[in-house]
């Protein structure tokens, strides 16, 4: 073989652009992708309001009374979604809570509507927790100035009665008491719902980003603070005993929450477990991208879908977001990134 015919190991070289050089090869090879299946969607039910109320700190967010929340997810189901996580705020509270396992209660009342208007042909998960209900603003039953933790559980157990009672698919309860998924898991199985499941908040952290939500669900602690209770932002290893637990105790789901600061634990928690994985894309999340759009800093269709697609890559199965309808009307109007 001549020398001029031998091919310079240059020539093998591979050049990576060459499959991002139009929009149609990008998605041919793309890695990640975000089904609609893959999105819950979070709907804010208002005990006594008439009209859609905008929540201030949460721009295009709002709380609704039933019947509006029900078109809400008729609308919703339209772009694309199926599953809708009900978070409801009574109108009385009082120290333990007792609007929240009350059958007739908010929450209970939407879910049978739900049922009602649209079927079974919807993903209804509900919040179970008791701080949207307690006039202190906690997770559970104070005693001492103290939260305590086995009499809260009890309760816990009783409000996901009420709302398999309703109708939900799954209870997702998010007081991080330990032992809750194991109480609720029985109580749901001695009533006969063993086919209602269970979506653990199983790592959910006391994180800064949740202030949103608390205007929105007035449910900010009345005094102190949640990290007794809630896992201090600085520890993963102990996310993993928190997985675990949840997996023991028969949680069909579990969650790591928030997800944007906390891709690290997501992707520790794909490694570790089979479980199905869930993250909340979590209110100061969705705010912080919405102000920063709204100051013309950054794209938001592409802020977005790159947020999104982060906590994907990570290794989350399901998204719970409020960006989840506006990504999929982006979508449908023929919006790529």
């Amino acid at each position: 073989m001549l020398e001029k015919d031998v091919i310079s190991p240059a020539a093998y070289l591979a050049r990576l652009r060459r499959l991002r050089r139009k929009t149609r090869l990008r998605e041919l090879v793309k890695e990640t992708t975000i089904e609609p299946s893959s999105l819950i969607y979070p709907i804010f039910v208002k005990e006594g309001l008439g009209r859609p109320e905008p929540i201030s700190s949460m721009p295009g967010i709002f709380r609704y009374p039933i019947e509006v929340a029900v078109q809400e997810i008729g609308e919703a189901r339209g772009l694309g979604l199926n599953a809708f996580l009900i978070f409801g705020i009574p109108m009385r509270k009082d120290a333990k809570g007792s609007e929240a396992y009350n059958r007739d209660g908010i929450v209970q009342r939407c879910v049978r509507r739900i049922r009602e208007s649209i079927g079974d042909d919807v993903i209804v998960v509900t919040d179970v927790c008791l701080c949207q209900y307690t006039d202190h603003g906690h997770c559970g039953i104070v005693e001492d100035g103290l939260v305590v933790n086995d009499e809260t559980v009890k309760l816990l157990a009783l409000t996901a009665l009420t709302h398999a009672e309703a109708g939900a698919d799954m209870v997702a309860p998010s007081s991080m008491m330990d032992h809750q998924v194991a109480a609720i898991r029985k109580a749901l199985d001695d009533a006969g719902f063993t086919d209602v499941a269970v979506m653990g908040y199983s790592a959910k952290y006391a994180s800064a980003f949740y202030g949103p939500f608390r205007d929105a669900a007035y449910s900010a602690p009345r005094f102190g603070d949640r990290k007794t209770y809630q896992m201090d932002f600085r520890n993963v290893r102990e996310a993993v005993r928190e997985i675990q637990a949840d997996i023991r105790e028969g949680a069909d789901i579990v969650m790591v929450k928030p997800a944007l600061a906390y891709l690290d634990v997501i992707a520790r928690a794909r490694r570790l477990f089979n479980h199905p994985l869930a993250a909340y894309n979590v209110s100061g999340e969705y705010t912080m991208l919405k102000l920063a759009a709204a100051a013309g800093v950054i794209d938001e269709k592409q802020g977005v879908y790159e947020v999104l697609m982060a906590i994907k890559r990570a290794g989350a199965d399901l998204i719970i977001s409020y960006h989840a309808k506006d990504l999929l009307r982006w979508r449908r109007e023929g919006w790529l990134p």
